[in-house]
């Protein structure tokens, strides 16, 4: 009997064991830039978002995960409108307001996101265009009209280059090293921008890591900025008068003779 008692315990044991959850992989995440000054002439920047997958101990992790990058930018509301033609004249028809706009956005992954997470999970975490939570204010929103709108914004977003999202973007090598590459355009707003960085594995989040990257404005370009933003009167008045200015030098140099 205690001999049969021992063998039911190490069975226990055993099984125990292998049903026991891996430990839950540690990011260590790293940006090319910590920051992007916005000078004269300045055309955009590249940045190269990379790290490791460590165990708690140290160790590289030693199974395959797959990593999602989402850079986002300053967040802000807008008004959204949709146009409509009547009677041959381009009018103002359907509006929302949404609360939560980033101004850049751009997401790189291992492979597609449908493939990675499900949809609840992706909306958690915005992981991808269709799953941005752009916090719809006023009353009662339609669904449907909320949608649409929320696909034109990231359409026109996308087509200035500000939005954007490479479900290949990410390499990794020997389960250990990950690394992607985000360009950002030479139309980007200042402020921080957040890169977040997710490990997943069978569909679940297993781990995530924060980097932040500041892009301000330097030289003349700042100058202008705080002027503008500390004397605006004043600035709005110089702007008039260097147009009013301008105007006339066009007209004196062009004026037929």
């Amino acid at each position: 009997m205690i001999r049969r008692f021992g063998l039911l315990a190490a069975a226990l044991v055993a099984l125990t064991g292998a049903r026991a959850p891996a430990p839950r992989p540690i990011l260590v995440p790293d940006v090319s830039q910590h920051e992007v000054l916005l000078r004269q002439g300045f055309t955009g920047a590249d940045l190269l978002l990379y790290g490791a997958i460590m165990t708690p101990e140290g160790h590289r992790a030693g199974r395959d995960y797959d990593i999602v990058v989402v850079l986002e930018g300053p967040t802000s509301p807008m008004v959204l409108r949709e146009k409509r033609k009547v009677a041959g004249m381009w009018v103002n028809a359907d509006s929302t307001t949404l609360r939560s706009v980033p101004s850049f956005y751009a997401m790189a992954s291992t492979r597609p996101i449908s493939k990675i997470v499900d949809e609840r999970t992706a909306a958690i975490y915005e992981m991808g265009l269709d799953s941005l939570q752009l916090s719809p204010g006023g009353g009662a929103v339609d669904p449907a009209l909320q949608k649409r709108f929320s696909s034109g914004l990231a359409d026109l977003m996308v087509r200035r280059g500000l939005y954007g999202q490479n479900e290949h973007g990410v390499t990794i090598t020997d389960q250990v090293l990950y690394r992607a590459r985000i360009s950002l355009p030479s139309s980007v707003q200042t402020g921080t921008y957040t890169a977040e960085t997710f490990a997943i594995s069978q569909g679940r989040v297993l781990a995530s890591a924060v980097s932040r990257v500041e892009v301000r404005k330097e030289g003349m370009e700042k100058a202008v900025a705080d002027f503008s933003h500390h004397s605006a009167f004043a600035y709005g008045l110089l702007a008039v008068g260097l147009s009013v200015l301008m105007g006339w030098l066009a007209g004196r140099l062009f004026v037929r003779r």
